[in-house]
């Protein structure tokens, strides 16, 4: 999707910024100082930390579980078998990356946040102008990446007004293949979150096979589909500009990268905080919970 820095800001550093209370020894981890900075922030417990991960909840799935074991007769010499994970389908949206667990708290989750910004919507005819990541955990950003791109062609009239990314700010900028190993390491262990995040994968995905890597396999979370699904009824559309509006968030999103990513973090924290009504505690339940159908309501535009 789209989010922002100002014009002119280029590819200088984004560095956390400090959060309340102490102030937190920074680290640097970037591997393209030319191209940005990234940077580690050990943080506080966030707001929504009371509710996620420190009540001693249990996933819907556990407590199923819980209570089929609780008849079952004394398990056999060698202790109970062991039983593998459902595989999941390999989608954009919902897949488990090998060794991320299900079952792992919410709290415990490291959330990256991802953002690019292109010449157009399709990967087969556009190219990437800007990429932004912001990584989280128990609520707290912990660090920062972001870079514009050269696409190695001009960016469309269109693309500029609506980004205010012009020729003169990609020019020169680093090639998306001095960019990705960066955003690979960044990205390791983490589940990646954006708004309307296939889109944002399908460009990812397409830079990164067209640079002899393979795709982005992390568990993926859409704040469309959980946003759709937990307060579709009370917003005009969930778009994520009427979302920041309509649900106060910190952040605006302005269709450039680390705006957008900083206002889908908001809303990703929003949203969780929202899930635990549902009793949704654990990634898995998270999960489960966006691939729900949402309720059926008249059909808006909700992408932007």
């Amino acid at each position: 999707m789209h989010s922002g820095i100002g014009p002119g800001s280029g590819s200088r550093a984004h560095a956390t910024a400090a959060a309340r209370g102490p102030t937190r020894a920074l680290v640097p981890v970037g591997e393209h100082p030319r191209a940005y900075s990234s940077h580690v922030a050990i943080g506080a417990s966030s707001r929504w930390a009371r509710w996620v991960g420190l009540t001693g909840r249990r996933s819907g799935r556990d407590r199923a579980d819980s209570r089929a074991t609780s008849s079952e007769t004394e398990p056999t010499e060698g202790g109970p078998a062991e039983t593998e994970p459902a595989e999941t389908e390999p989608a954009k949206t919902g897949r488990f990356e090998l060794g991320v667990d299900p079952g792992t708290p919410l709290f415990d989750v490291s959330f990256v946040v991802l953002d690019v910004e292109t010449t157009g919507g399709s990967p087969t005819t556009a190219a990437l102008t800007e990429i932004a990541a912001a990584k989280y955990q128990g609520g707290q950003c912990t660090g920062e990446l972001q870079s514009l791109v050269d696409p190695m062609c001009a960016v469309p009239p269109l693309i500029t007004v609506l980004t205010g990314i012009t020729d003169d700010m990609v020019r020169g900028a680093p090639a998306v293949s001095s960019v990705l190993p960066s955003l690979l390491e960044f990205v390791r262990g983490s589940v990646i979150v954006g708004h309307n995040v296939s889109f944002d994968l399908s460009f990812l995905d397409a830079a990164l096979a067209a640079n002899g890597y393979e795709p982005l396999r992390n568990t993926a979370v859409d704040t469309l589909a959980l946003a759709r699904r937990l307060v579709r009824p009370d917003v005009p559309n969930c778009k994520l500009r009427t979302l920041a509006t309509a649900l106060r968030l910190e952040h605006v999103p302005s269709h450039r990268a680390l705006d957008d990513v900083r206002a889908t973090a908001d809303l990703l924290h929003r949203l969780i905080e929202a899930a635990t009504g549902y009793d949704v505690f654990v990634l898995g339940d998270l999960v489960d919970l966006m691939t729900t159908p949402a309720p059926r309501t008249a059909r808006v535009s909700e992408v932007g």
